[in-house]
């Protein structure tokens, strides 16, 4: 019988959802319902019947952010849009996720775009600095302000958290810690990587495993591969960084950049039991589920009932 999830960092389970209604980072509203329809289909009581305790976090509460980011079109710094917007909601994230990790619990972070990533990763790794990342995206993330196109700052969290581009970074996110190394960061399920964002990947020798990889060696193979180059010896944190984009639209259409060809329902699930399965677990994001993208309820239905299902399956969730 294979070992089934286990929580080592863990003297008991204790669960924080941190809410992160935050849109940010790109130019599509409705990604700020998120939090609010994954706690609406029950994804608290869910994760109770799995055995967690489990707290809300709410760092933003009582900020208007969606209000300056319709309204305030001065927050440009260079090509990069919103960056005050983006860094005061990150900084907010980055201190309720460090207060999580730190009274041991583990922080389950629902966003929003993937920009708040800069807050939920640099809160676990002020405490647990030898963690390493797994980011699971339809996208790489790793734009600098200098290699941007479109200036979303969803686009760019990876290359805030490696402290890339310094010189460019605009003062409102010099906040953001250097902490993620090259050596301890791995993605899959890439199908939609910017031209500037391969060059990065492949200066920094950073592992990324795209759609071809898991069409070639199939998904635990990837999974693999992606854990012996991260962590080898099997005993760092796992922060897992989930993008709903990562899965095909055909399961979870309500997304802001849809790409087709991606992850089956079934082996998106896999892969956040199989992390379950190291032991490792240390923080989880959900990230992009736009409920306002959705053409019809079943769209919003199948996107909200798939992140409830990825967030469950990481924090213990079996078939049998």
């Amino acid at each position: 019988m294979l070992p089934g999830p286990h929580y080592d960092f863990f003297a008991s389970k204790k669960a924080s959802l941190v809410l992160a209604p935050f849109s940010g980072g790109q130019g599509r509203s409705g990604v700020e319902d998120g939090p609010k329809y994954l706690l609406k289909h029950g994804l608290p009581e869910q994760l109770q019947e799995l055995g967690w305790d489990v707290a809300i976090e709410e760092p933003l509460a009582g900020e208007d952010y969606e209000k300056r980011n319709e309204t305030d079109k001065s927050d440009v710094y260079q090509k990069v849009k919103r960056p005050q917007l983006v860094g005061e909601a990150t900084e907010k994230i980055y201190h309720s996720v460090k207060k999580v990790v730190k009274n041991g619990g583990l922080p389950v972070t629902l966003g929003g775009d993937h920009s708040i990533a800069m807050g939920s990763v640099a809160g676990v790794f002020s405490e647990h600095p030898d963690a390493c990342l797994l980011w699971i995206d339809a996208h790489a993330d790793i734009n600098t302000p200098s290699s941007t196109d479109s200036g979303n700052l969803h686009g760019c969290p990876v290359s805030f958290l490696m402290g890339l581009d310094p010189e460019n970074t605009p003062p409102a996110l010099k906040w953001v810690p250097k902490c993620l190394k090259p050596n301890k960061i791995a993605y899959i399920g890439l199908r939609d990587v910017d031209e500037g964002e391969k060059k990065i990947l492949k200066e920094h020798n950073i592992k990324a495993y795209s759609m071809y990889h898991v069409d070639r060696y199939g998904l635990n193979g990837v999974i693999e591969m992606a854990l012996q180059s991260i962590n080898p010896d099997g005993k760092s944190p796992i922060h897992l960084s989930y993008d709903v984009d990562a899965v095909d639209p055909l399961y979870i259409p309500a997304t802001g950049t849809p790409v087709r060809g991606g992850l089956t329902l079934r082996e998106s699930l896999f892969l956040a039991e199989r992390i379950a399965e190291t032991g490792r677990l240390i923080a989880l994001d959900l990230v992009e589920c736009n409920p306002a993208l959705g053409a019809h309820d079943l769209h919003i239905s199948d996107t909200i009932s798939a992140g409830c299902a990825i967030a469950r399956c990481a924090l213990g969730e079996t078939l049998l």
